[in-house]
């Protein structure tokens, strides 16, 4: 029996619903989740994203940028001062996976000999986060602070920059702040039973919004929870 050859119309109808599938499977492709890019957590922060205040009675710096809050930037090596002018080298942990959030995270540097805290000082931040930062000099030398004590310095409008000592691995998260007389209460959120931590002794930062909470004129802190230890009220240098 010979064939009859197939329509026109036929053919056409076979040709739409081919190109139809193959169209269906490149939307479908485009627009499926897995294609997009992660967020990726160490992108180089704009100028604008980066902030400093002093810390430990001048004998440091608290960086403030913007990134992943459970992967907060560590100083690679000695900060570097010439010219008036400190440049600082942060690098990102290898600690695994990080929050795809994007919030300030503060990291601390010790400052090289020779810096005095009363004049001001202009920082460069390179590597995974990019910016600039200015101090402004302290009107008065900082009181002393004793090796591994507490101490906290103005970040920005508001912000409270927080040093504690301990284990790298465990950093305390601050889970409340209140208005006291003269300043605020800081408490930090107890770690949980079975959290496991390093035994090294190594600066945390933590950051405390103060906004609407501290008046004007000088603050003072006052810290407790997160096994934070502290003889007593901390007051925050610098200028907000």
């Amino acid at each position: 029996m010979t064939r009859r050859p197939a329509s026109l119309a036929a053919l056409l109808g076979v040709g739409l619903l081919a190109a139809g599938l193959l169209a269906g499977c490149a939307s479908g492709a485009a627009s499926s989740p897995e294609t997009e890019p992660p967020v990726d957590a160490t992108t180089p922060a704009s100028s604008t994203d980066v902030s400093a205040g002093w810390l430990d009675a001048g004998r440091g710096i608290a960086v403030v940028t913007r990134g992943s809050s459970s992967c907060v930037p560590v100083a690679s090596g000695d900060a570097v001062l010439a010219s008036g002018t400190l440049t600082i080298e942060l690098v990102d942990r290898e600690n695994g996976p990080c929050t795809r959030d994007f919030a300030p995270r503060a990291t601390y540097v010790a400052l090289p000999a020779g810096i005095d805290p009363t004049r001001p000082l202009d920082v460069v931040v390179t590597g995974a986060v990019e910016g600039t930062a200015s101090l402004a000099a302290l009107a008065t030398p900082p009181a002393a602070v004793t090796e591994f004590a507490p101490s906290a310095g103005w970040v920005g409008d508001g912000l409270a920059a927080i040093l504690t000592w301990g284990s790298s691995t465990c950093r305390p998260q601050v889970e409340a702040v209140t208005s006291v007389e003269g300043g605020a209460a800081v408490t930090f959120a107890e770690p949980p039973a079975d959290q496991v931590c390093t035994a090294d002794m190594a600066p945390r930062v933590s950051l405390a919004d103060l906004t609407g909470i501290a008046g004007e004129g000088p603050v003072e802190l006052t810290l407790s929870g997160g096994n934070i230890a502290s003889d007593g009220p901390l007051t925050v240098i610098g200028q907000r």
